[in-house]
């Protein structure tokens, strides 16, 4: 029981950082942009927000400067893809680039350096409770606030107008635009609000799963946030499923070494995305051509002078 325990728990760090890294290129996805660009962000994100948590010795201030590398980093991307009608791909791309080298710069200071992580719940009586109570009243803020901000995303997209609007523009930003709807205003704030959401997600890192900074540390998480997101066919349910079980797989590729099963770590590695072609494979077998991701995805618009 202490082992299911402890893998459980693993399991949850793990996915925690991809949950919410995905759920805000989920919403940026949505409204009809395409940034590859999460890694990038993710990893300053990662440097900023160590970096904050150091200096203040607050894990809360740091998780703030890590959601503000995030957002200024998209609003580079923002203004690249949407203000100049750049290639999107492209963009995100060079954002990525970008990102990794402006963190190694930002946290050169401080590799090698410790902080305290951020505190774990405890509530007398029920985080004693055998399996379940360190999982459900014994993490960080940062995991209950994944399951909050997924919900919070489900009901803006289908339980309110504005979500309404934001998958209209993804789907056709010309009528969209037609309708009279600031097209490009609303894709920054989503695009923005995606940033937001890399940046805290890559100082969850440092700040919670470990206590200190290194270059890199991300290790390709935001590519894996990017391939949830076509994982979950742009659907918050999905998402939360495909978040777990990509950290599932990340975490017993680790215990399976640890008892000798003979499958190449390459192998399990290299599990999540081949999960995402199947499901990819499946969806283009399906009537509807596998035709779930909104229909302007990554399309330029320039609205009519």
């Amino acid at each position: 029981m202490e082992l299911a325990e402890a893998i459980i728990l693993a399991v949850l760090a793990a996915s925690t950082p991809l949950l919410i890294a995905a759920t805000g290129e989920l919403v940026t996805e949505r409204s009809g942009v395409l940034n590859l660009g999460v890694e990038g962000m993710m990893i300053v994100g990662a440097a900023c927000g160590f970096a904050g948590a150091w200096l203040t010795g607050s894990i809360f201030i740091g998780a703030l400067f890590g959601i503000a590398a995030g957002t200024l980093m998209s609003l580079i991307f923002a203004l690249m893809a949407l203000g100049l009608a750049v290639n999107q791909v492209a963009t995100g791309l060079a954002l990525t680039i970008l990102g990794v080298g402006l963190s190694g710069l930002i946290g050169a200071g401080f590799v090698g350096e410790r902080i305290t992580p951020a505190v774990h719940l405890t509530i007398p009586g029920l985080t004693d409770i055998p399996l379940i109570g360190r999982v459900l009243f014994g993490e960080d803020a940062f995991v209950y606030f994944s399951i909050a901000l997924i919900i919070g995303v489900w009901w803006f997209l289908y339980r309110s107008r504005a979500g309404l609007i934001l998958r209209a523009c993804g789907d056709n930003h010309v009528s969209a635009h037609a309708l009279g709807y600031p097209v490009l205003r609303i894709r920054t704030f989503a695009v923005m609000f995606g940033g937001a959401c890399a940046g805290l997600a890559g100082a969850y890192l440092p700040l919670a799963y470990t206590p200190f900074f290194i270059p890199g540390m991300t290790a390709g998480r935001g590519w894996i946030a990017l391939a949830l997101v076509v994982f979950s066919s742009w659907r918050p349910g999905r998402l939360v499923v495909g978040a777990y079980l990509f950290g599932a797989v990340t975490i017993l590729q680790l215990h399976a070494q640890g008892w000798g099963v003979g499958i190449p770590s390459q192998f399990m590695s290299a599990l999540p995305y081949l999960a995402t072609v199947t499901v990819l494979v499946l969806l283009s077998r399906t009537r509807t051509g596998g035709s779930t991701a909104p229909a302007a995805l990554g399309t330029v618009f320039v609205p009519d002078r």
